[in-house]
């Protein structure tokens, strides 16, 4: 047998199945030997020239893998879609739960700039912050759910679920943070589990990194960049504990104060998608004899005007309990008897 026939020999094997080379397999264990077999095959005793040859055999191998299983192609997975790891069926489910904003109603993308604006405007009239922020805009393509923000660094990164900062991530204002800083301020890319913030915000330590993971928080992490890119660009000293405070509570009052309800309210067309399957899917549920009920942090006016939108006036009617103003996720927490009874009409009926 020939040199080249002993080396092919010896790193391919072959499926037994259908007898196609897959892969290398290991041929002489030291460097020497692949050498003088490398030599044996191509005439040239060079380590580049068996880079070149495995580097072609191994494309080789990963094409027969492709001809053997083929790869599913990329346009038949839908981007949307929600893959399951666990399948379930519903068949015996018989009561379900909704949630209203972004489960039943889908937002258009003007809400969050509506949210930004009101809360700026709430920092410069009532915080009395400079007039010169009302030159920044919302950037729907600035920040995502999920980001932490430093309180006491005014940083804002991504963490990943082993608590390592993704470096290239953190910003500071609109400027990417070099890594090699962001190592000596964090004494390495790991977070200690007892700096990072819960589900409720909260930390031992005080919020150091506090995690925005709804929707509704793009507007405020994209606020906070804001604020700061301004306050670094005019060399204006600031505490940043106390700017995170003041953009929470802007953020807050947006809500709290009805200033977006009111908005929404008035020009719903604008703010919010019609919901033609949202309507079929409930009815279907209805139909099928399952007990429905709705559950929200948002007033009965504003859901009630909402889901007239959506649904239809009848909308009721496709619930058995719809709870407003639930305080979530407080209201998990809260020890108190939470519940007060409502008529549609907003009377007060005891608990």
């Amino acid at each position: 047998m020939s040199p080249a026939r002993a080396f092919l020999g010896g790193c391919c094997r072959l499926s037994r199945a259908t007898g196609r080379r897959l892969a290398p397999s290991p041929g002489p264990p030291l460097r020497a030997g692949w050498l003088r077999y490398l030599s044996a095959c191509t005439g040239g005793p060079g380590e580049g020239d068996m880079r070149r040859y495995l580097s072609a055999h191994y494309s080789e191998a990963r094409r027969s893998i492709n001809e053997i299983i083929p790869s599913i192609p990329s346009n038949m997975l839908n981007p949307k879609a929600i893959f399951s790891n666990n399948e379930m069926s519903l068949e015996n489910i018989e009561i379900y739960g909704f949630d209203y904003d972004y489960t039943l109603a889908f937002y258009s993308k003007d809400l969050h700039t509506l949210i930004f604006n009101t809360a700026r405007d709430l920092l410069i009239h009532e915080h009395r912050y400079p007039n010169e922020l009302k030159s920044y805009e919302y950037d729907p393509n600035f920040a995502i759910r999920g980001l932490h923000y430093d309180v006491h660094k005014a940083l804002l990164m991504k963490i990943d679920s082993f608590h390592y900062i993704q470096l290239g991530t953190v910003y500071r204002g609109f400027e990417v943070v070099p890594d090699s800083e962001v190592i000596e301020m964090y004494q390495g890319s790991h977070v200690p589990l007892e700096q990072m913030s819960d589900f409720y915000g909260k930390s031992s330590e005080g919020n150091t990194l506090k995690q925005f993971m709804d929707i509704f928080s793009l507007p405020e992490m994209t606020l906070l960049s804001c604020v700061n890119d301004y306050f670094l660009k005019n060399n204006i000293d600031y505490e940043p504990v106390h700017l995170y405070k003041d953009v929470k509570d802007a953020i807050r009052d947006v809500h709290v104060k009805g200033l977006m309800y009111r908005a929404v309210e008035a020009d719903i067309e604008r703010y919010i998608c019609y919901g033609e399957k949202t309507q079929a899917v409930l009815a279907k549920l209805a139909n099928h004899g399952k007990k429905m009920f709705l559950i929200t942090n948002s007033p009965s006016s504003f859901v009630d005007k909402g889901m007239n939108f959506i649904v239809g006036k009848d909308w009721r009617d496709l619930f058995d309990v719809v709870i407003v103003q639930a305080d979530k996720p407080n209201f998990f927490n809260d020890k108190r008897r939470p519940f007060r009874r409502f008529t549609d009409r907003g009377v007060y009926c005891g608990i």
